[in-house]
């Protein structure tokens, strides 16, 4: 037979107070990890951006409205003289990089785009909402 540990092995007691501590420590943790603080939003991001290719007449400013709209982003939409069409999109800046890298680049079925190019612009409030522009 193996001789009995609880006979050789010190005990340890806590005093009560110590117990109460500890009892609370960890109520107290338990309490602040089941009401994490709300994530923090990012700063929105704003980019006006030239669309080229055969964009007008296509349906591209009505498709650009309800994309746009269905991401969540502020902002307008317009033809352009030149046969382009122009867009100003504020929002999230994963939903602006999505619309400018994974949307506007295949538009409608209609369209056929030859470039996006974006520059930075001052993002919008958001209850500006997102609207379609007369041609400019």
């Amino acid at each position: 037979m193996f001789p009995s540990t609880s006979a050789t092995a010190p005990r340890v007691l806590l005093p009560v107070a110590t117990a109460a501590a500890s009892r609370r420590a960890m109520a107290a943790a338990a309490a602040s990890s089941a009401n994490p603080p709300p994530p923090q939003q990012p700063a929105p991001k704003a980019v006006r951006v030239v669309v080229k290719g055969r964009v007008q007449g296509v349906f591209f400013r009505d498709w650009t409205v309800e994309t746009a709209r269905a991401l969540g982003l502020s902002g307008w939409v317009r033809n352009r003289r030149d046969g382009t069409v122009e867009a100003l999109l504020s929002g999230d800046p994963a939903r602006v990089d999505e619309m400018l890298s994974r949307r506007l680049p295949v538009g409608p079925p209609a369209a056929a785009v030859t470039a996006v190019l974006p520059s930075p612009a001052d993002p919008l409030d958001p209850s500006e909402g997102f609207q379609r522009k007369p041609t400019a």
